[in-house]
């Protein structure tokens, strides 16, 4: 039987701005500039209109990412343990039945992102969506039932860190966006940044 699917409204956007930015010497990786704005105002702009409302998830700088109106919540368990722990807090946090998840690196949010998923969703009795392009799964870009909170609470607790073997593991349906690849590209490096400002440049 398939899952009754969520509107838009009944879902929590997620912005996944927790991480230590290891591979970009440290830094917060949300309040980086992007063609002159910080990246988290990319994906809010893009993220606002898909959901209900919205939850930032950020260990460092809270007091700057309140400034964007949203809740900022923080990882439960300390120690920078990754998105999924970043998931966790915000399925506690939420006051919808879902989330949708996507990182503060991924400014090229497709604009229907959270309605693929939906349709995902529906085309099977799953209790999590993710994308999936040209093959390879990007389990941070999730719709989640919040159901699942006590789930992955237990396996952090366990030791498990990595997003895609926790997607994995609960059979998620999937949302093919070949059509995008673009809108997945990690951002990991200054040189990344610059390469999309001048992309951005030239297509404006």
């Amino acid at each position: 039987m398939t899952r009754t699917a969520p509107t838009p409204r009944e879902i929590t956007g997620v912005i996944l701005a927790g991480g230590r930015g290891s591979r970009m010497g440290g830094v917060d990786k949300g309040l980086v500039e992007l063609a002159g704005r910080p990246m988290i105002e990319w994906v809010l702009d893009a993220l606002a209109p898909q959901v209900g409302g919205l939850l930032i998830n950020a260990n460092r700088h809270r007091e700057i990412y309140a400034r964007y109106g949203a809740p900022v919540i923080a990882d439960s368990d300390p120690g920078f343990n990754g998105p999924l722990s970043g998931m966790a807090s915000a399925m506690r946090a939420a006051e919808t039945d879902w989330i949708l998840t996507v990182p503060c690196d991924g400014p090229l949010l497709p604009p229907d992102l959270s309605r693929r998923l939906i349709a995902a969703l529906m085309s099977g009795d799953a209790p999590l969506a993710t994308v999936i392009e040209r093959g390879r799964m990007h389990p941070v870009y999730s719709l989640i039932s919040v159901s699942l909170e006590q789930a992955v609470s237990a396996e952090l607790a366990a030791g498990v860190r990595k997003v895609s073997d926790w997607v994995a593991r609960h059979g998620p349906a999937l949302a093919d966006f070949s059509d995008r690849p673009e809108a997945f590209s990690n951002l990991n490096s200054a040189e990344d940044i610059a390469r999309l400002t001048s992309q951005l440049a030239r297509s404006t």
